[in-house]
This record gives structure tokens, C-alpha cells and sequence, in this order.
């Protein structure tokens, strides 16, 4: 019966190609511009390490005052040296890492080609397990790199071809600046998005990092940070030393807390901290802590951005308008046919049988507006970034996830858009469509 009832709507939408082929672009277009810039807001808006986005905390500490502070009290977004370094040596969390955003200057094997910029972190050793990054070779240097200040480095696979052809180049050495560093670790092409832990003083949505170097080897080498450096006040500092002990911040910290008591804990350290630093006479100004985790730091850093919320929002409603317009166009084709229903109706058909014929005839009309939709998806992406930045445009793509989320949402919404029609058209009386004929 339900082949039969295909047939039926595969004739009966030859019958009317011109309304069929009305139709079909209604939910094609309709479809194919909420697919287009649902593929931008996924990109942006996942969650970038969900194993531990619940278990990764950013702390924050009020280095400004109230009279520097961000909008709503809140504190700096990252910290500055002296904080920094304080609570990284009290190790108060089971990992913990300090970063900041680095670009250098890599030179070849031989010395006989151009030196090109490389770009990266300085971070400590537990940056590797906290965030789970995959490696190709080898792996992270111990934490005993980290108290000697050790010339070593993680460089991408990307680079590792780059510089070595894909060679297993653990023990060799690269010159990045003129200082050269022993490769101690090669990740697989990792690059999560958002990349969180460079939301403030990176680039949220920038290209995979080439290298990872000890921030202690960059302090000695004073390795200046590529990202933010924020300051409020009067700017005092002339010096390296003097910018080291400065109030601008630059440094990103990152713990992870595996517990909700550890969670409180490293709470009330951090509030213990505040409040001996104002006892100290360094801030004159009561506690004020934030410890978020990879999501709320996501949520309040705003990285989705707004104009592919609005995107989305406009597209979903243009959809919605084409469902209202193919509503009325398959409610005038099925009364169209109101002799045929009374027929059909008089020789025993049931209401339920009306409703499951034109409901599947719905369903092969969002069938091709899907198909028609798939296409214009595909088209559409590739001019994503007339609308967008090019770094978040390039993140849409079409997949397999995305092919088929189109057609079902197109044939649910057009057979959701057919229950009234096909209502409608159930309620024929059959007697009265005899007499009239």
C-alpha cells in the first residue's frame, strides 16, 4: 500500500509540475539558507574538549581595582607576572599551566633557505595532559624541563613535515630566533574550536599552533608575548624586569580541578591569595575571584559570534516563511482534487488512508526541495565568507552529518506543513462531491 501511495503522489506531482516545481523551491531555498549558516553557528558554538570542559577552570584575580575593572566588577581577563608565577609555584591544583601566545622566526635545515615566522605557546608541562593533545612522536618534556629552563620543544606534524619531510625527528634540533631547541614531541594536527585556552591574548579561531616551548626558557630568552598586554593606570615600567613587575597582564592561566571539593578549594585559595596581597598593601581593594570552566569562560568571552546567532535566527525565519507559503500552495492542490478525494472516499478509502496519501505526497515534495536544498548548501558555503570572517568561514563545510540533517528537516518540516492541508482535504464529503459532479 505504501508503494502504491507513492505512485499516486509521483502523478499527481507530474500533474502540477509548475506548482511541484513552486514548492520545491520554496523548501529548497528555504532549507539550503538554514543549513548555511547552521553550519557556521556549529562550528562555533561546540564544545571544543567535552571530556573536560566541566574539569578545566581559568582563574581570575582583581589586579586593577574598581576604578580599572571591566564592566560589572569584573576582573582582568588574564593575569600579570607576579600573580602568575605566585600561584603556579604553591601547585595548589593536580595540573596546571601557564601560557601566553609566541611568533618566531624558524630557519631550515642547512641554513640555506628563508627563515619563516612560526607561531605558538610558551606553556609549562601539564599543558599537554590537561588539554589531551594528540601526539605523532614522542610526547610532552618531563616537569623537570620546566624547573631547568631546558632548550626544548613540541613542534605540529604540520611543521615537523615542513622542516623534516615527516621524518621521526625526536632527539634532532630547530633554530627558532637564532636559539636552537632540541624536538622533543611532534602532535598530530590538533586545533580544537573554539580554541579556548586562546580565547583572551590569541585568536579563537586562528590557524593550528606550530610550537610549544617552556615559558621558563622564554622568560630567560625574554620571549615578548604576541597577544594582548593590557594595562591599567599609569604605565611604569622601561624595562623587561620593570614590565615583569608591572600591573599589565598577559599571562593565561589554566587548572584542572577533577572534583566539586576541589573546585571549592581552589576557590577559597584563590580568595586566601587576594586577600593576603591586600594585606600586603598590593591591592587596596577586597577579594574579587572568578574560577570558570571551559564553557562559562566560552559564554562570557562572547566567542560565538553575534552575527552568526542573527544569521541563524533570520535564515530560521525565511524558512518558516516558505513553509507558510508552500502551506497554502499544497492546501490549493489537494482541493483542487476534492472530486477525486469524494471518489476515492465513496468506494471505502478512509480518512486515514486520505491523510497517510497526501502526507506521503508531502513528504516527496520536502524530498526534493531536501535534494534541491543539498545543492544550494554546497553553493552557498563556498561564499560563507562574503558574510563572515575568513577564519570562521572556513570552518563550514558540508559532511555527512550536515547531508543529512538537510533532508530530514526538509521532508519533516514540509509533511508538518501538510498536516492542515491534508486535513482539509480528509474532510470531503464524498456525497456532496458526487451530487456536485
Amino acid at each position: 500500500m505504501f508503494s502504491y501511495y507513492v505512485q499516486l503522489g509521483v502523478r499527481s506531482l507530474k500533474r502540477n509540475p509548475w506548482l511541484t516545481a513552486l514548492m520545491v523551491m520554496a523548501i529548497g531555498f528555504g532549507v539550503a539558507a538554514s543549513m548555511i549558516t547552521y553550519s557556521v553557528f556549529r562550528a562555533v558554538s561546540g564544545n571544543p574538549i567535552p571530556e573536560k570542559s566541566e574539569r578545566l577552570f581559568i582563574p581570575q584575580i582583581d589586579s586593577w581595582g574598581p576604578k580599572y575593572n571591566l564592566l560589572g566588577n569584573e576582573p582582568p581577563y588574564a593575569l600579570n607576572y607576579v600573580d602568575a608565577m605566585a600561584m603556579m609555584r604553591t601547585h595548589k591544583a593536580k595540573h596546571q599551566t601557564m601560557l601566553y601566545p609566541i611568533g618566531l622566526s624558524a630557519l631550515p635545515r642547512g641554513g640555506q633557505s628563508i627563515p619563516f615566522t612560526v607561531e605558538g605557546f610558551t606553556v609549562q608541562s601539564d599543558f599537554f595532559a590537561m588539554f589531551d593533545v594528540p601526539f605523532q612522536y614522542g610526547g610532552a618534556w618531563p616537569t623537570s624541563d620546566d624547573d631547568q629552563r631546558a632548550a626544548v620543544v613540541v613542534i605540529s606534524r604540520k611543521l615537523n613535515d615542513k622542516l623534516f619531510g615527516g621524518e621521526n625527528s625526536l632527539g634532532r634540533e630547530i633554530t627558532l630566533s637564532g636559539h636552537n631547541y632540541r624536538v622533543v614531541g611532534i602532535t598530530e594536527n590538533w586545533n580544537p574550536k573554539p580554541r579556548f585556552f586562546a580565547v583572551w591574548g590569541g585568536s579563537s579561531f586562528g590557524n593550528p599552533s606550530d610550537i610549544y616551548i617552556p615559558i621558563s626558557r622564554a622568560m630567560d630568552l625574554r620571549i615578548d608575548t604576541a597577544g594582548n598586554n593590557s594595562c591599567r593606570g599609569r604605565i611604569d615600567y622601561s624595562d623587561w624586569d620593570g614590565w615583569l613587575q608591572s600591573n599589565c597582564v598577559w599571562v593565561t592561566p589554566w587548572v584542572q580541578l577533577d572534583s566539586a571539593a576541589e573546585v571549592a578549594q581552589y576557590r577559597q585559595f584563590l580568595e586566601g591569595y587576594a586577600a593576603d596581597q591586600q594585606r600586603a598593601g598590593r591591592y587596596g581593594w577586597a577579594p574579587n575571584v572568578r574560577l570558570r570552566n571551559v564553557m562559562e569562560w566560552l559564554d562570557y568571552m562572547q566567542v560565538v559570534p553575534k552575527e552568526s546567532s542573527i544569521s541563524l535566527l533570520v535564515a530560521l525565519g525565511f524558512f518558516a516563511i516558505c513553509l507558510i507559503n508552500t502551506i497554502g500552495l499544497l492546501l490549493a492542490k489537494f482541493l483542487r482534487r476534492a472530486g477525486e478525494i469524494g471518489v476515492r472516499r465513496a468506494l471505502g478509502a478512509s480518512r486515514r488512508e486520505i491523510y497517510v496519501q497526501y502526507l506521503i505526497e508531502a513528504g516527496a515534495v520536502g524530498l526534493a526541495g531536501g535534494v534541491l536544498g543539498l545543492l544550494l548548501t554546497a553553493l552557498g558555503i563556498s561564499g560563507v565568507g562574503l558574510l563572515f570572517q575568513p577564519q570562521i568561514a572556513r570552518l563550514a563545510h558540508l559532511d555527512f552529518t550536515l547531508v543529512g540533517l538537510t533532508l530530514l528537516v526538509s521532508i519533516f518540516a514540509t509533511m508538518v506543513a501538510a498536516l492542515y492541508p491534508t486535513w482539509r482535504a480528509a474532510q470531503v464529503q464524498p456525497a456532496w462531491q458526487l451530487k456536485s459532479n
